[in-house]
């Protein structure tokens, strides 16, 4: 009987109890709002006040009102049930503090990469470096007052993410709605490890396997 019940628990992906979570997309999508809502401690930030010296550095199309800017990261703690602490990391949007990003990705479960409709192209450099470090990842496109509307198929042609990356969309300034965001995340990367450990029957040819981006 032993025998039997360690060869099946082999064969499960088990979640640690506290688990990093990147919080990843462009300048001013709404990185530090999300951590913010979601912590049950007061977040760390990193905020500094834009100033001239970002004129023709930071793009600030869309987002003009933006005055403060993550020069580091976000962080913040969120307990899911009585058993799990999601750590969360907030990266720096701007391409000038990109090299911190490898330093603040190691030991990640995933990423969530927020995505603005008004800068949908400020989400490229996320997915590109996930999709490279094959961490799993969703989309939540935050819902900009005033922004346009998409459906969520329309969001996904734009980004070509293949059909098993999830897209939600969010409001980073509600907690509950941020919950289901990191809940949607916890869910996703473990199907991804679920299925990476898992005994590929039926393999199909490399060319065959290539995803959409």
């Amino acid at each position: 009987m032993d025998s039997v019940r360690s060869s099946r628990d082999a064969g499960r992906v088990k979640l640690p109890k506290a688990i990093k979570i990147l919080v990843a997309g462009g300048f001013g999508a709404g990185k530090t709002t999300l951590v913010g809502a979601v912590s049950e401690i007061e977040p760390l930030r990193t905020e500094e006040t834009l100033s001239d010296r970002g004129i023709g550095v930071d793009d600030l199309l869309g987002v003009e009102a933006k005055q403060t800017t993550t020069v580091a990261m976000d962080f913040g703690r969120i307990t899911i049930g009585d058993d799990y602490r999601l750590y969360l990391f907030g990266t720096p949007g701007q391409e000038r503090f990109w090299f911190l990003w490898d330093e603040l990705a190691l030991g990640a479960l995933g990423a969530v990469v927020l995505a603005d409709t008004r800068r949908l192209a400020d989400c490229f450099p996320s997915l590109d470096y996930f999709e490279r470090r094959e961490t799993p990842f969703i989309v939540a496109v935050n819902c900009f007052d005033g922004a346009r509307t998409y459906e969520l198929d329309e969001v996904r042609l734009g980004l070509t993410l293949h059909e098993d990356i999830p897209i939600v969309l969010c409001d980073a300034r509600q907690r509950e709605s941020g919950k289901k965001v990191l809940i949607t995340l916890v869910e996703h990367a473990m199907r991804t490890r679920l299925g990476a450990a898992s005994p590929q029957q039926d393999a199909k040819p490399a060319t065959d396997q290539t995803a959409a981006r």
